[in-house]
């Protein structure tokens, strides 16, 4: 059943009547471009077709109700939150997002009545897939809808993605980017979606790795460090204060041939920091150039590159991604880097369709070899992004 389905019905059994709406967001993986959104750089993700999707309805006495259900059909409902007085530190956990949203589409003058909210999803937990992200933007597109204001022109899905962020940023308390919303909201079916964030430029690029007798391998470590949030709080705060010293818009700002100048005006600390967003960039660059030529397979090494820049430059890699990608690498992908903010998480691989399960059994065999939990395998396949779910 798919998570629309299962929302639909939840919601008719709890509260006896059929949701008005059903809208339901991706989870994303993202190709390379890793850290470069909130310094004002490229980004190259895809959406997976695994997805989070929420029934609502309006309620009249202004509170916010929130119900997850699992796949067994179990739900779970959180205290409701009265729409009108709900601030950022009121509400924690899962629920934090919703309501989150709910609080930024009020003070934007949009929400201003209460909203009954059934969610549902098949986006593989504590992966790194951004589920976050995906339950976020579908609570705002539902959300929108029941106030008569349904997003249907493309470029409104920027501005969502913004709002998405917000509820993130200030209201959850986590300081990310705005790539994981983006990705949810903006990506289409079978390409990437090049994204300029200092220009909201954006471009589908024509992405089928079946069809060259690849796949994207996604490899969750099943590993979370404690300190993930102070961690990528602390390099987000560095990029600010090199921005600073160098006098710039951003890191992204910085052309690639400028690099050394501008690393020898920087304090020695930030240096690293720097100098992976200007590469990185130009990584994306280079990806693109070969996706667009047909050469798909000499884009893995580009990926291994942005590890290396990932786990030396930027120091937001751990010993279980370090070890995938390595092993992955050594049993014939062509490339395998760690994936999204760090510490913990998911790395992807770029390999032969026929070299899948290789792959997959030596990482398994090596994480067994070091006493850790066997890793989960994901084959990501390009898919669509948000939209109104009509298979309910």
């Amino acid at each position: 059943m798919t998570p629309g389905r299962r929302a639909a019905r939840t919601f008719q059994e709890l509260h006896g009547r059929a949701p008005e709406v059903v809208w339901s967001a991706p989870g994303r993986a993202n190709l390379i471009g890793e850290h470069t959104d909130y310094n004002g750089g490229l980004v190259l993700p895809f959406a997976l077709p695994y997805r989070i999707a929420v029934a609502a309805s309006p309620r009249e006495d202004g509170l916010v109700g929130m119900t997850t259900v699992d796949d067994s059909g179990h739900a779970r409902a959180a205290a409701p939150v009265p729409l009108a007085e709900v601030e950022p530190g009121d509400v924690t956990g899962w629920s934090a997002y919703p309501a989150g949203v709910a609080w930024v589409l009020r003070d934007a003058g949009l929400q201003r009545e209460g909203v009954e909210l059934v969610i549902a999803g098949d986006v593989p937990s504590g992966a790194g897939l951004s589920s976050s992200a995906a339950l976020e933007c579908a609570v705002a597109l539902a959300l929108l809808d029941l106030a008569g204001r349904p997003v249907t022109d493309d470029s409104d899905r920027v501005q969502v993605a913004r709002w998405a962020q917000l509820a993130e940023n200030d209201f959850v308390g986590a300081p990310t980017g705005v790539l994981d919303q983006m990705a949810s909201l903006c990506c289409q079916e079978a390409h990437l979606l090049l994204y300029d964030v200092s220009t909201e430029e954006r471009e589908q690029v024509p992405f089928d790795p079946a069809s060259e007798g690849l796949e994207v391998l996604v490899i969750d470590s099943g590993t979370r460090h404690e300190h993930s949030e102070s961690g990528y709080a602390d390099r987000r705060a560095g990029c600010e204060q090199a921005v600073k010293q160098l006098g710039v818009t951003s890191l992204s700002a910085i052309e690639p041939r400028e690099l050394p100048e501008r690393l020898s005006q920087l304090d020695p600390a930030l240096r690293p920091l720097a100098r992976h967003v200007v590469t990185e960039n130009q990584r994306v660059r280079d990806t693109v150039a070969l996706l667009r030529t047909g050469r798909t397979w000499e884009a893995g090494a580009l990926l291994t590159e942005s590890h290396v820049s990932l786990r030396d430059d930027y120091r937001v890699s751990c010993p279980e991604l370090d070890l995938a990608v390595d092993v992955a690498v050594e049993a014939g992908a062509a490339g395998a880097r760690m994936m999204g903010g760090g510490f913990g998480g998911s790395g992807i691989a770029l390999v032969e369709t026929e070299r899948g399960p290789a792959v997959r059994r030596a990482v398994t065999d090596a994480y067994r070899a070091e006493g850790l939990t066997d890793p989960r395998f994901f084959s990501a396949v390009p898919a669509a992004g948000a939209g109104r779910d009509l298979d309910r």
